[in-house]
C-alpha cells in the first residue's frame, strides 16, 4: 500500500504534463498485490518507522508528564525569580541544567530501561508489546514512589473508577495526573523554602532605606547584589542541586 501510494504521487505530475500536451487523461493501468513476505516485510518497516515518529513527537510530553523534570524546572524558575532576576539565568540554560538533572535523577530507571527493554528489543529477544511494557514498569514505578495517596485517591474518584485493590490496578490516565499534582506541590514548597531568605534580605534592606531617609532609592538595586553575593557564598547551586536530588531518593 504504501509503494502504491508512493507511484500514484510520481504519475500524478507526468499525467498533468500529458493532459496539458494532448488534452486527454489516459490513466495508466496499475496493479496492486497485497499480500507475500516482501509486502509484509515493507508494512513492518513502515509500522516501525511511524511507531519511532509517533514516539519523538509525544518526546516533550512524555518528559514532562512522567519524569522530574516538572519537579526540577519550576524549582529552578523560582529560585530565578526569588533572586530578583527575569531573565537571568536565561530560559534555555534552565531547562537544559532541568533536563540533565532530570536524566541524572532518573539514572535507575532508565538504566533499568535499557536492561530489561532496549538490550533485548535490539537482540530480537522480545517483540515491541514486551519491550512498551517492559521500559514502562520502572517509569510507572518511579511515579508511584512520587505519588501522593491524596492526588491518586481524587484522580480515581473523579474517573469514577472500581477502587483498586493494589497499586497495579491503577491504570495511566489516573497515575499520570496524579503524580503531576504531587509534583507540582512538591515544586511549590521547595520553591516556598528556597524564597524565604531572599525575602528576609529585601525586608532588611528596605527597612535599612527606610530607617536611613533613603525612599528614593529603589530596594531592588541594593538587594539585587547582597541576595547575589550571600547565593554565592553559600554556594547556592550546590545546595538547590543537592537538596533537588534528594528528594528523589
Amino acid at each position: 500500500m504504501v509503494a502504491a501510494c508512493a507511484m500514484a504521487l510520481m504519475l500524478f505530475p507526468a499525467l498533468a504534463l500529458a493532459a496539458n500536451a494532448d488534452n486527454l487523461l489516459q490513466l495508466p493501468g496499475v496493479q496492486v498485490r497485497v499480500g507475500g513476505a516482501g509486502a509484509a516485510g515493507e508494512m513492518s518497516s513502515a509500522l516501525h518507522i511511524l511507531l519511532a515518529l509517533t514516539v519523538l513527537s509525544l518526546a516533550p510530553a512524555i518528559l514532562i508528564c512522567m519524569t522530574s523534570f516538572v519537579r526540577i524546572v519550576i524549582v529552578l524558575s523560582m529560585l530565578r525569580h526569588a533572586l530578583g532576576m527575569q531573565e537571568t539565568p536565561p530560559n534555555t540554560v534552565i531547562v537544559s541544567l532541568a533536563l540533565f538533572l532530570t536524566v541524572f535523577s532518573m539514572s535507575a530507571p532508565l538504566e533499568e530501561i535499557r536492561s530489561t527493554a532496549y538490550e533485548p528489543f535490539v537482540a530480537h529477544r522480545i517483540g515491541t508489546e514486551e519491550a512498551a511494557a517492559a521500559a514502562l514498569k520502572p517509569i510507572r514505578g518511579f511515579m508511584v514512589r512520587q505519588t501522593r495517596e491524596q492526588d491518586l485517591a481524587l484522580m480515581v474518584e473523579l474517573a469514577h473508577a472500581p477502587q483498586p485493590r493494589a497499586i497495579e490496578d491503577i491504570g495511566m490516565l489516573q497515575l499520570v495526573p496524579a503524580f503531576m499534582l504531587s509534583e507540582l506541590r512538591t515544586a511549590f514548597q521547595i520553591g516556598f523554602v528556597i524564597f524565604l531568605p531572599f525575602l528576609l534580605v529585601d525586608l532588611v534592606v528596605s527597612a535599612a532605606l527606610m530607617s536611613l531617609g533613603m525612599m528614593m532609592v529603589p530596594p531592588a538595586s541594593i538587594a539585587l547584589p547582597l541576595k547575589i553575593l550571600m547565593f554565592v557564598l553559600m554556594d547556592g547551586w550546590n545546595l538547590v542541586a543537592r537538596s533537588l536530588l534528594g528528594t528523589f531518593h
